[in-house]
């Protein structure tokens, strides 16, 4: 199992477990944070929004076209913002720090 950090808005810094294959948006929510998910990962919203921290973004797969328009509705974008029900945890990610939002737009409803 890898490790994450998650950084609260206030600050907080949050380690919690990170299970291969499940998304970051999942591990959220399993770990209590707040993070929305509105459209439950279908890549309609952007509730999900998190800033990668730089020395972790070049880790990640590149975002797809239909991410990068979803991103473009995020608060707070970003260079380094990506869509947590894009990312899927993997041992190359192992201990990457990722920040939520202090807001975030919900345009689904």
């Amino acid at each position: 199992m890898s490790k994450l950090t998650f950084v609260k808005p206030n600050g907080d810094r949050i380690e919690v477990e990170a299970p291969i294959g499940r998304t970051l948006l999942d591990i959220a929510q399993q770990n209590g944070l707040e993070l929305e998910g509105a459209c439950e990962g279908s890549l309609a919203c952007s509730t999900c929004h998190l800033i990668i921290d730089e020395d972790d973004f070049d880790r990640l797969p590149d975002a797809s076209d239909d991410e990068e328009d979803m991103l473009d509705l995020a608060y707070g974008l970003t260079p380094t913002s990506r869509l947590g029900c894009q990312i899927i945890m993997t041992e190359e990610l192992d201990g990457m720090v990722v920040s939520l939002p202090s807001s975030f737009n919900n345009q689904l409803f």
